[in-house]
């Protein structure tokens, strides 16, 4: 039984006045998923993000959302969705934890789970701190908790960790991770390619409005990996990086015969390496 995608993208195209932002997007996300929308900044990732959660409106395609078209997604299904985007507004006059309150008596949420998600973010002890007094991290990470308060089929995150440090990133890399093996499906935009390759299931590489690859971030570093290399390190700490051949493996061999090699990795191609041959640009 083929199971049902909870995200199906279909044709989908934007135009804001002459210029199209979004062309021809087909793809579908599966149930338990970390889907990466990949790309750097102007390609359309925010754009899609708003579609799908129904805040813009596409010229042409379809967008489903939980078997419902994001055009008409109703009450019923955002009480399903969380949304973390650099525009998710907190009450800056209020503490953490009264933030939070107030979601809860909108979900209906019992409040004990405003604790439990304090202390899941690492805000608990700041919990009665105004919150326009917290960090930009801190903030990133109460909207992160304001997000899966209601229990989200599907969370949105759009470039979560941008502008953060790598201690609170590590922290909201483990929450996603969490979420994922929980069955929360997670839609996640970045430019971070080591962030996308360490998260994600599957990744789509987005450059100007349309799709150029899509897999997993392991099968597409496989696809390009058109020059098989090396990287050795022998036991009197030589380091090369070599190119197969039958010369390297009669070489590795011999220094495994004979107890040199200390380590041999193989170097396959990052992401941000095969967004450069796919798109012919940088990231940046």
């Amino acid at each position: 039984m083929v199971s049902v995608p909870i995200i199906e993208v279909k044709h989908l195209y934007k135009s804001f006045d002459n210029q199209t932002a979004l062309k021809n997007l087909d793809f579908s996300i599966q149930a338990g998923e970390i889907f990466g929308f990949l790309g750097p900044s102007g390609a359309g990732k925010t754009t899609t993000i708003k579609i799908l959660t129904g805040q813009l409106v596409a010229s042409s395609g379809t967008a489903t959302v939980l078997g419902n078209n994001s055009q008409h997604l109703k009450e019923n299904i955002y009480e399903h969705i969380g949304v973390v985007t650099h525009d998710s507004g907190l009450y800056e006059n209020l503490s953490a934890y009264d933030n939070l309150i107030t979601f809860a008596r909108i979900f209906k949420v019992n409040k004990s789970m405003v604790d439990t998600l304090l202390r899941r973010v690492n805000l608990h002890n700041d919990k009665k701190k105004l919150v326009k007094k917290f960090s930009q991290g801190m903030k990133q990470r109460l909207i992160l908790a304001r997000a899966i308060l209601n229990h989200p089929q599907i969370l949105f995150l759009d470039e979560p960790t941008n502008g953060i440090d790598p201690g609170t990133t590590q922290e909201i890399h483990q929450l996603i991770l969490e979420l994922r093996d929980s069955g929360t499906t997670v839609f996640l935009t970045t430019h971070n390619m080591n962030e996308a390759a360490k998260l994600c299931d599957r990744v789509a590489l987005l450059n100007d409005g349309k799709i150029a690859e899509i897999g997993s971030p392991q099968a597409l570093s496989l696809k390009y990996n058109k020059k098989i290399q090396y990287k050795i390190l022998l036991k009197n700490n030589t380091a090369m990086k070599l190119i197969d051949s039958e010369e390297t493996r009669g070489k590795i061999n011999w220094w495994m015969e004979n107890e040199e090699l200390q380590t041999i990795h193989s170097c396959e191609p990052t992401l941000e390496d095969v967004f450069l041959e796919v798109t012919g640009r940088n990231l940046k």
